[in-house]
């Protein structure tokens, strides 16, 4: 079953560009060392926080990229900007409105 792994996180000062400027490298990376995620959305929410959301193609995926992100370099890297994370969670689609139809 399709699995949604939000993770709400913030950053250090001064990391404001240096983190969407990094995201390209660190989805490529995580696309290539996890085959099971679908796509990424980075969101900034009103209070500063960040939201970093993937899906994923099954909870099992999901959880073992969750375990083994910090071993893609490009992520550790991208991780540094982080100033405090709830870690991720995840949660089961039941039902989705596709943005395209397909």
């Amino acid at each position: 079953m399709t699995t949604m792994e939000p993770a709400r996180f913030t950053i250090h000062d001064g990391a404001e560009a240096a983190l969407p400027a990094e995201r390209p490298a660190t989805v490529v990376a995580l696309r290539r060392r996890f085959p099971g995620g679908l796509a990424a959305y980075l969101t900034r929410e009103d209070d500063g926080g960040r939201l970093d959301v993937i899906l994923g193609r099954s909870r099992a995926e999901a959880e073992e990229a969750a375990r083994t992100i910090g071993s893609v370099p490009e992520c550790a890297a991208w991780f540094r900007h982080l100033a405090g994370s709830g870690g991720p969670r995840h949660v089961e689609v039941v039902d989705a409105w596709p943005g395209e139809a397909g």
